[in-house]
């Protein structure tokens, strides 16, 4: 174990902060910055040359844990070359993985569970005193989601994500979420409210709304929904201007969350809603839940009852049992609904889930190729959708200027999330990120847009 010099006037040790996965993972990091920093450790942007690195990996599906493990091997091996002196693993994959990963990788100094992550201090300080031992902070899940005050952001100041509730209980059979992030499990309003003032101080402008499941919103703290409610709540901060609601399950959308979002004048009528398939056999299969009857009355009324809607769905490919007939199935699907935004994922065997005992296994590349059919399909609706916006002016929040380049900026419209969906070219003059500009759009590139703000 390396000798950390703990110099006067100094932080503790200078670490690094490799984040992985989706969003939900992003607001788990931030959180255990903002704790790292309080403890007096400085966040470095390289990890050659830092004390330590933390890898907050994800474990969701195959090639997530794949990028998880190659990131960790690097890390390993900058520590076996002396550019790093300490590597610990925390998130979903160490969850799941536990004494296993250690095993494989005893370049690991300490094993963070997702439960254990407010020990990260703890843990770097067992680091940076000399330990020799490897060893592991996991907790149960809580009865209350763990806060997520005091976060040291990682996004640019202008976007910032509100985690409503922890964990699932939906026990779909290709997901393995339940076993690493526990039961389902809202935020009581006032905490959040709370949350997004600290956000709304730092800086934001659009606050993103996700959980596993945020129809869900309230059902075990309330026994209602409730994001009706708190999204017109946390409307009422000043500060954001737009408010974005991500990971709808197709249930327990009520008739007052499709007014808020039709009617408030913060919410951008943009709603993401993983369906992963249309064919109900497969849905059944999936544990999903819910018809294809019932998602298309579900899609109708969300279209006729919010004017200019902009709909995101996730589906999935070669899942046990797809047939050809299945899957022209859901081609078609996609054809009819049109969704302005789609992504697509192969079916991967997730450990300790249903799917693991089902027949009909789909061979891997024919999984490949129904998502290169699906994303092709898709590609076309796309560039159609982004073709409409030509001529039109439209709000455009500035993300960052184009280095190099003078007055021109990367910015996005309402219909797009950060990270997941395209972009604005934007020029115009003296635009800082975090501004809302309006645009002329003239042009398009793919499914992004070229714009120039008109004031």
């Amino acid at each position: 174990m390396p000798d950390f010099a703990m110099a006067p006037n100094r932080p503790k040790a200078t670490y690094a902060l490799i984040s992985l996965g989706c969003a939900k993972n992003l607001v788990d990091s931030e959180r255990m910055a903002g704790l790292l920093r309080a403890d007096g450790y400085e966040l470095v942007a390289e990890p050659a040359g830092a004390d330590f690195v933390v890898v907050n990996t994800c474990g969701f599906i195959g090639d997530a844990r794949s990028e998880s493990h190659a990131v960790i091997r690097e890390m390993a091996e900058l520590k076996q070359q002396g550019e790093v002196r300490g590597l610990i693993v925390a998130g979903c994959l160490a969850e799941r993985d536990r004494d296993a990963m250690l095993e494989s990788c005893p370049e690991i100094d300490q094993l963070v569970g997702v439960f254990g992550r407010d020990e990260i201090a703890a843990a770097a300080n067992r680091l940076i005193e000399g330990g020799q031992q490897q060893q592991t902070d996991f907790r149960p899940a809580p009865p209350c989601p763990l806060p997520d005050t005091d976060r040291l952001r990682l996004t640019p100041p202008h976007i910032a994500y509100l985690k409503i509730a922890e964990g699932c209980n939906r026990w779909c059979s290709f997901c393995s979420i339940p076993q690493m992030r526990g039961g389902f499990a809202s935020k009581p309003i006032e905490n959040l409210l709370a949350e997004a003032e600290q956000l709304a101080a730092d800086g934001t402008r659009e606050l993103v709304l996700i959980a596993q499941d945020t129809s869900s919103y309230g059902l075990d703290l309330y026994y209602e929904p409730r994001l009706a409610e708190l999204i017109t709540r946390l409307g009422q901060i000043d500060g954001p201007a737009w408010i974005r609601v991500m990971y709808l399950y197709p249930t327990h959308i009520t008739d007052e969350l499709i007014d808020v979002v039709a009617s408030h004048e913060k919410v951008v009528p943009y709603l993401d809603l993983p369906l992963q398939h249309a064919n109900d056999e497969i849905l059944e299969r999936m544990r999903r839940g819910v018809t294809r009857a019932e998602t298309e009355a579900l899609l109708d009324r969300l279209r006729s009852r919010i004017d200019s809607l902009v709909l995101r769905t996730t589906l999935m490919t070669g899942f046990p049992g797809e047939t050809d007939r299945q899957f022209d199935e859901l081609l078609q699907f996609v054809r009819k609904q049109r969704f302005e935004r789609l992504g697509v994922f192969a079916f991967s065997e997730e450990p300790g889930t249903g799917a693991m005992h089902l027949d009909g296994t789909v061979p891997e590349p024919l999984r490949q190729s129904r998502r290169d059919q699906l994303m092709a399909v898709q590609q076309e609706i796309a560039f159609e959708f982004a073709r409409r916006q030509v001529g039109q002016t439209l709000d455009v929040l500035i993300d960052r200027d184009i280095p190099g380049e003078e007055h021109a900026y990367i910015g996005r419209t309402y219909a797009d999330a950060p990270e997941v969906d395209g972009a604005v070219y934007v020029t115009g003059a003296n635009l800082k990120p975090g501004q809302i500009v309006a645009c002329e759009i003239v042009a398009t590139r793919g499914y992004d847009l070229i714009g120039v703000g008109t004031k």
